[in-house]
Protein backbone atom coordinates (compact mmCIF):
# COMPACT_ATOMS: atom_id res chain seq x y z
CA UNK A 1 0.00 0.00 0.00
CA UNK A 2 1.34 3.44 -0.90
CA UNK A 3 1.60 5.72 2.13
CA UNK A 4 1.55 9.51 1.99
CA UNK A 5 4.95 11.21 2.18
CA UNK A 6 4.02 12.61 5.58
CA UNK A 7 3.97 9.05 6.92
CA UNK A 8 7.13 7.90 5.20
CA UNK A 9 9.36 10.82 6.20
CA UNK A 10 10.21 11.80 9.79
CA UNK A 11 9.22 15.36 10.60
CA UNK A 12 12.85 16.46 10.93
CA UNK A 13 13.45 15.62 7.25
CA UNK A 14 10.33 17.22 5.77
CA UNK A 15 10.45 20.65 4.13
CA UNK A 16 8.55 23.23 6.16
CA UNK A 17 6.13 23.79 3.28
CA UNK A 18 5.20 20.11 3.27
CA UNK A 19 4.82 20.07 7.03
CA UNK A 20 2.47 23.04 6.79
CA UNK A 21 0.26 21.02 4.51
CA UNK A 22 0.01 17.98 6.77
CA UNK A 23 0.21 19.40 10.30
CA UNK A 24 -1.86 21.96 12.19
CA UNK A 25 -0.14 25.31 12.64
CA UNK A 26 0.63 24.82 16.33
CA UNK A 27 2.43 21.54 15.54
CA UNK A 28 5.01 22.99 13.14
CA UNK A 29 8.57 22.56 14.38
CA UNK A 30 10.35 25.58 15.80
CA UNK A 31 13.40 27.04 14.17
CA UNK A 32 16.73 26.39 15.88
CA UNK A 33 16.85 28.03 19.30
CA UNK A 34 18.59 31.40 19.23
CA UNK A 35 22.15 31.65 20.53
CA UNK A 36 21.08 34.13 23.22
CA UNK A 37 17.78 33.80 25.07
CA UNK A 38 16.51 36.41 27.53
CA UNK A 39 13.36 36.75 29.59
CA UNK A 40 11.56 35.98 32.84
CA UNK A 41 10.07 32.95 34.46
CA UNK A 42 6.38 33.18 35.31
CA UNK A 43 4.96 31.12 38.16
CA UNK A 44 1.70 29.92 36.60
CA UNK A 45 0.35 28.81 39.98
CA UNK A 46 -0.29 32.49 40.72
CA UNK A 47 -2.22 33.11 37.50
CA UNK A 48 -4.55 30.13 37.35
CA UNK A 49 -2.36 28.51 34.71
CA UNK A 50 -2.44 31.44 32.28
CA UNK A 51 0.90 32.56 30.84
CA UNK A 52 1.33 36.27 30.13
CA UNK A 53 2.43 37.24 26.64
CA UNK A 54 5.28 39.74 27.02
CA UNK A 55 6.31 42.15 24.24
CA UNK A 56 10.00 41.25 24.36
CA UNK A 57 12.04 38.19 25.18
CA UNK A 58 11.14 34.58 25.88
CA UNK A 59 8.82 33.63 28.73
CA UNK A 60 9.57 30.49 30.75
CA UNK A 61 6.37 28.88 32.02
CA UNK A 62 6.98 27.52 35.54
CA UNK A 63 6.60 24.77 36.70
CA UNK A 64 5.47 21.42 35.33
CA UNK A 65 5.94 18.79 38.04
CA UNK A 66 5.35 15.09 38.56
CA UNK A 67 5.89 12.37 35.97
CA UNK A 68 6.38 13.34 32.34
CA UNK A 69 3.28 12.78 30.25
CA UNK A 70 1.15 13.00 33.40
CA UNK A 71 2.58 16.30 34.63
CA UNK A 72 0.63 18.92 36.53
CA UNK A 73 0.99 22.66 37.05
CA UNK A 74 -0.05 23.16 40.66
CA UNK A 75 -3.85 22.74 40.43
CA UNK A 76 -3.91 22.55 36.62
CA UNK A 77 -3.35 19.54 34.39
CA UNK A 78 -0.89 19.63 31.53
CA UNK A 79 -3.76 19.49 29.06
CA UNK A 80 -5.40 22.52 30.67
CA UNK A 81 -2.24 24.64 30.62
CA UNK A 82 -1.45 23.71 27.03
CA UNK A 83 -5.00 24.43 25.85
CA UNK A 84 -5.04 27.77 27.66
CA UNK A 85 -1.72 29.05 26.31
CA UNK A 86 -0.10 27.37 23.31
CA UNK A 87 -2.42 28.60 20.56
CA UNK A 88 -2.45 32.13 21.99
CA UNK A 89 1.35 32.31 22.01
CA UNK A 90 1.51 30.98 18.46
CA UNK A 91 -1.02 33.52 17.21
CA UNK A 92 0.87 36.33 18.97
CA UNK A 93 4.22 35.11 17.65
CA UNK A 94 5.69 35.01 21.16
CA UNK A 95 8.36 32.42 22.10
CA UNK A 96 8.23 30.35 25.27
CA UNK A 97 10.13 27.73 27.27
CA UNK A 98 8.52 24.99 29.34
CA UNK A 99 10.18 24.82 32.76
CA UNK A 100 9.94 21.80 35.03
CA UNK A 101 10.66 21.02 38.66
CA UNK A 102 11.45 24.02 40.85
CA UNK A 103 12.39 24.55 44.48
CA UNK A 104 9.70 22.47 46.16
CA UNK A 105 8.72 19.82 43.62
CA UNK A 106 10.30 17.26 41.32
CA UNK A 107 9.85 16.44 37.68
CA UNK A 108 10.61 12.84 36.79
CA UNK A 109 10.57 10.87 33.57
CA UNK A 110 10.77 7.09 33.53
CA UNK A 111 10.49 6.62 29.77
CA UNK A 112 11.15 8.28 26.43
CA UNK A 113 7.51 7.67 25.54
CA UNK A 114 6.43 9.76 28.52
CA UNK A 115 8.86 12.51 27.54
CA UNK A 116 7.45 12.49 24.02
CA UNK A 117 3.89 12.88 25.34
CA UNK A 118 5.07 15.72 27.57
CA UNK A 119 6.86 17.73 24.87
CA UNK A 120 4.26 17.04 22.21
CA UNK A 121 1.58 18.57 24.42
CA UNK A 122 3.28 22.01 24.30
CA UNK A 123 5.02 21.73 20.95
CA UNK A 124 4.66 24.54 18.43
CA UNK A 125 6.79 26.71 16.21
CA UNK A 126 7.15 29.12 19.17
CA UNK A 127 8.51 26.52 21.61
CA UNK A 128 12.15 27.46 22.22
CA UNK A 129 13.10 24.71 24.63
CA UNK A 130 12.61 22.67 27.78
CA UNK A 131 14.14 23.72 31.09
CA UNK A 132 14.86 21.26 33.89
CA UNK A 133 15.06 23.13 37.21
CA UNK A 134 16.54 20.47 39.46
CA UNK A 135 16.65 21.56 43.09
CA UNK A 136 14.89 18.81 45.00
CA UNK A 137 16.74 15.61 45.83
CA UNK A 138 16.23 13.06 43.10
CA UNK A 139 17.66 9.57 43.26
CA UNK A 140 20.49 8.57 40.95
CA UNK A 141 18.08 6.21 39.21
CA UNK A 142 15.58 9.02 38.59
CA UNK A 143 18.29 11.31 37.21
CA UNK A 144 19.58 8.51 34.97
CA UNK A 145 16.09 7.83 33.57
CA UNK A 146 15.44 11.55 33.04
CA UNK A 147 18.68 12.00 31.09
CA UNK A 148 17.96 8.98 28.92
CA UNK A 149 14.53 10.41 28.10
CA UNK A 150 16.01 13.84 27.35
CA UNK A 151 18.61 12.37 25.01
CA UNK A 152 15.88 10.46 23.15
CA UNK A 153 13.81 13.63 22.89
CA UNK A 154 16.83 15.52 21.59
CA UNK A 155 17.22 13.03 18.76
CA UNK A 156 13.63 13.71 17.73
CA UNK A 157 13.73 17.48 18.31
CA UNK A 158 17.33 18.66 17.94
CA UNK A 159 16.20 22.25 17.33
CA UNK A 160 15.05 22.72 20.92
CA UNK A 161 17.17 24.24 23.70
CA UNK A 162 17.60 21.79 26.60
CA UNK A 163 18.64 23.63 29.75
CA UNK A 164 19.44 22.56 33.30
CA UNK A 165 18.82 25.16 36.01
CA UNK A 166 21.18 24.60 38.92
CA UNK A 167 22.10 26.31 42.20
CA UNK A 168 25.52 27.93 42.37
CA UNK A 169 27.90 29.92 44.49
CA UNK A 170 30.18 32.58 43.03
CA UNK A 171 33.37 32.34 45.06
CA UNK A 172 35.86 35.16 44.53
CA UNK A 173 38.61 33.71 46.75
CA UNK A 174 40.22 31.65 43.99
CA UNK A 175 38.52 28.38 44.99
CA UNK A 176 36.09 28.53 42.05
CA UNK A 177 33.35 27.22 44.37
CA UNK A 178 30.18 27.12 42.32
CA UNK A 179 28.03 24.02 41.69
CA UNK A 180 26.96 21.97 44.70
CA UNK A 181 27.12 18.13 44.74
CA UNK A 182 23.66 17.86 43.17
CA UNK A 183 24.68 20.18 40.34
CA UNK A 184 27.88 18.22 39.79
CA UNK A 185 25.88 14.99 39.58
CA UNK A 186 23.56 16.54 36.99
CA UNK A 187 26.55 17.71 34.94
CA UNK A 188 28.04 14.21 35.07
CA UNK A 189 24.72 12.67 34.01
CA UNK A 190 24.34 15.10 31.10
CA UNK A 191 27.81 14.19 29.87
CA UNK A 192 27.36 10.49 30.55
CA UNK A 193 24.20 10.30 28.46
CA UNK A 194 25.61 12.41 25.65
CA UNK A 195 23.05 15.22 25.84
CA UNK A 196 24.31 17.60 23.19
CA UNK A 197 24.82 21.36 23.63
CA UNK A 198 23.01 21.45 26.96
CA UNK A 199 22.68 24.89 28.53
CA UNK A 200 23.62 25.13 32.21
CA UNK A 201 21.46 27.87 33.67
CA UNK A 202 22.99 29.10 36.91
CA UNK A 203 20.75 30.41 39.68
CA UNK A 204 22.78 33.47 40.63
CA UNK A 205 20.92 34.17 43.86
CA UNK A 206 20.74 33.35 47.55
CA UNK A 207 24.49 33.13 48.18
CA UNK A 208 24.11 33.64 51.92
CA UNK A 209 26.01 36.08 54.16
CA UNK A 210 28.61 38.01 52.17
CA UNK A 211 31.99 36.27 52.07
CA UNK A 212 34.57 35.72 49.32
CA UNK A 213 33.93 31.99 49.62
CA UNK A 214 30.44 32.46 48.15
CA UNK A 215 30.32 35.75 46.21
CA UNK A 216 32.06 38.92 45.11
CA UNK A 217 32.03 41.20 48.15
CA UNK A 218 31.65 44.98 47.91
CA UNK A 219 31.23 47.18 50.97
CA UNK A 220 30.35 44.19 53.11
CA UNK A 221 27.60 42.90 50.81
CA UNK A 222 27.44 40.45 47.92
CA UNK A 223 27.76 42.45 44.70
CA UNK A 224 24.98 40.61 42.89
CA UNK A 225 25.80 41.74 39.37
CA UNK A 226 29.50 40.96 39.57
CA UNK A 227 28.78 37.73 41.49
CA UNK A 228 26.56 36.52 38.63
CA UNK A 229 29.42 36.94 36.18
CA UNK A 230 31.88 35.39 38.65
CA UNK A 231 29.66 32.31 38.84
CA UNK A 232 29.84 31.93 35.07
CA UNK A 233 33.62 32.30 35.09
CA UNK A 234 33.98 29.75 37.90
CA UNK A 235 31.80 27.15 36.18
CA UNK A 236 33.59 27.70 32.88
CA UNK A 237 37.05 27.33 34.47
CA UNK A 238 36.29 24.52 36.92
CA UNK A 239 34.12 22.27 34.76
CA UNK A 240 35.20 23.19 31.24
CA UNK A 241 31.72 24.27 30.15
CA UNK A 242 31.92 26.71 27.21
CA UNK A 243 30.57 30.17 27.94
CA UNK A 244 28.05 29.80 25.11
CA UNK A 245 26.49 26.91 27.06
CA UNK A 246 26.09 28.91 30.31
CA UNK A 247 23.08 31.09 31.14
CA UNK A 248 22.29 33.14 34.25
CA UNK A 249 19.06 33.45 36.21
CA UNK A 250 18.82 36.18 38.86
CA UNK A 251 16.18 36.64 41.55
CA UNK A 252 15.28 40.28 41.08
CA UNK A 253 15.09 42.52 44.11
CA UNK A 254 15.21 40.94 47.55
CA UNK A 255 16.30 37.31 47.55
CA UNK A 256 15.20 34.67 50.03
CA UNK A 257 18.49 35.55 51.75
CA UNK A 258 17.30 39.10 52.43
CA UNK A 259 20.79 40.61 52.49
CA UNK A 260 21.24 39.50 48.86
CA UNK A 261 19.49 42.22 46.84
CA UNK A 262 19.60 42.29 43.04
CA UNK A 263 19.15 45.88 41.84
CA UNK A 264 18.50 47.46 38.46
CA UNK A 265 22.21 48.34 38.32
CA UNK A 266 23.03 44.68 38.95
CA UNK A 267 20.72 43.76 36.06
CA UNK A 268 22.60 46.10 33.72
CA UNK A 269 25.96 44.72 34.84
CA UNK A 270 24.77 41.13 34.34
CA UNK A 271 23.42 41.75 30.85
CA UNK A 272 26.49 43.67 29.70
CA UNK A 273 28.81 41.00 31.09
CA UNK A 274 26.75 38.14 29.66
CA UNK A 275 26.99 39.62 26.20
CA UNK A 276 30.72 40.29 26.60
CA UNK A 277 31.30 36.66 27.66
CA UNK A 278 28.91 35.48 24.89
CA UNK A 279 26.76 33.51 27.31
CA UNK A 280 23.68 31.53 26.28
CA UNK A 281 21.24 33.92 27.93
CA UNK A 282 19.91 35.78 30.95
CA UNK A 283 16.68 35.08 32.82
CA UNK A 284 15.05 36.26 36.03
CA UNK A 285 12.70 35.16 38.76
CA UNK A 286 10.10 36.26 38.17
CA UNK A 287 7.67 38.18 35.97
CA UNK A 288 5.14 38.59 38.78
CA UNK A 289 7.78 40.12 41.08
CA UNK A 290 8.72 42.92 38.67
CA UNK A 291 6.95 45.67 40.59
CA UNK A 292 7.43 47.50 43.88
CA UNK A 293 5.89 46.31 47.12
CA UNK A 294 3.28 48.72 48.46
CA UNK A 295 3.58 52.50 48.37
CA UNK A 296 6.45 54.87 49.18
CA UNK A 297 6.69 55.24 52.96
CA UNK A 298 5.42 51.73 53.70
CA UNK A 299 7.44 49.61 56.11
CA UNK A 300 10.48 47.95 54.50
CA UNK A 301 10.05 44.33 53.44
CA UNK A 302 11.54 41.76 55.78
CA UNK A 303 11.11 38.72 53.53
CA UNK A 304 10.99 38.03 49.80
CA UNK A 305 7.57 38.05 48.14
CA UNK A 306 6.21 36.14 45.13
CA UNK A 307 4.28 39.22 44.03
CA UNK A 308 6.79 42.10 44.24
CA UNK A 309 10.52 42.75 44.23
CA UNK A 310 11.06 44.52 47.54
CA UNK A 311 13.12 47.27 45.88
CA UNK A 312 12.16 50.76 44.77
CA UNK A 313 11.65 50.36 41.03
CA UNK A 314 8.85 50.96 38.56
CA UNK A 315 6.72 48.07 37.38
CA UNK A 316 8.40 46.41 34.42
CA UNK A 317 11.80 48.00 35.07
CA UNK A 318 13.65 44.68 35.26
CA UNK A 319 11.87 43.33 32.19
CA UNK A 320 13.06 46.34 30.18
CA UNK A 321 16.67 45.35 30.95
CA UNK A 322 16.53 41.57 31.17
CA UNK A 323 14.09 40.61 28.38
CA UNK A 324 16.02 41.84 25.37
CA UNK A 325 16.90 38.84 23.21
CA UNK A 326 18.93 41.05 20.93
Amino acid sequence: MNKPLAVLLPAALMPVALLAAVLPDHALPAQAAPAFVAGPYQLLALSGGTAQRIPHGTLSWAFATGECGEEVWHAQSGQQVAARNVTDFVKAGRPYIISTGGAEHMFTCASSAGMERFIQRYDSKQLVGIDFDIEDKQSAEQVDALMAAIRAAQRRRPQLRYSFTLATHAASDGSQASLNPLGESILAAVRGHGVQDAVFNLMVMDYGPAAPSVCVVKEGMCDMGQSALQAARNVHAKYGIPYERIALTAMIGMNDVVSNVFSLDDARVMVEGARMLKLAGVHYWSLGRDKPCGKPGDKPMTAASDSCSGVDSQAGAFEAILSQDR
